[in-house]
């Protein structure tokens, strides 16, 4: 059986709240996924062109340190992985590494930018929800860097 993406996309609390023609508008661009484990499905610095959200697996969001790679959060079914493509210069802030199988649907954020600049009450919503995923991903970060780098005595 063939699932559409779009009653797909209802089941995510990410999406709770838009109309059904921006989910519809939404799902249209979307594809399923399938990452094997320890895959990495964004690099910090490459360009960053869309968004994901987790299916089913769990992926790690890292920060390039002077020691070596930072899992800074994880993110796992239901939530959704990458905030880059939202704000120029559009490059990955953070690496996104696999820790088991994951599938995922992938959004094209270049499309969805576009659709958001014609219809500013999408637009609106989704900087909304953006905006919460950005200030989580600095918390988690500045977190971790602080255990990392914190003083011990």
């Amino acid at each position: 059986m063939i699932q559409t993406v779009n009653p797909v996309l209802q089941e995510y609390p990410f999406f709770s709240g838009l109309s059904d023609a921006h989910l519809k508008l939404i799902a249209s661009s979307a594809k399923h996924v399938q990452f094997p484990e320890r895959h990495f499905i964004f690099r910090e610095g490459d360009a960053a062109n869309e968004f994901y959200v987790i299916c089913d697996g769990l992926v790690s969001v890292e920060l390039l340190t002077p020691s070596g790679a930072t899992t800074v959060q994880t993110v796992d079914k239901g939530e959704v992985l990458g905030w880059s493509w939202v704000s120029p210069p559009y490059r990955w802030h953070f690496s996104a590494k696999t820790l088991r199988p994951t599938h995922a649907l992938v959004l094209d954020g270049d499309w969805l930018r576009a659709r958001c600049d014609e219809d500013h009450d999408l637009g609106y919503e989704m900087l909304r929800r953006f905006v919460d995923l950005i200030a989580s991903r600095l918390d988690a970060t500045r977190l971790q860097l602080l255990d990392i780098y914190s003083v011990r005595y």
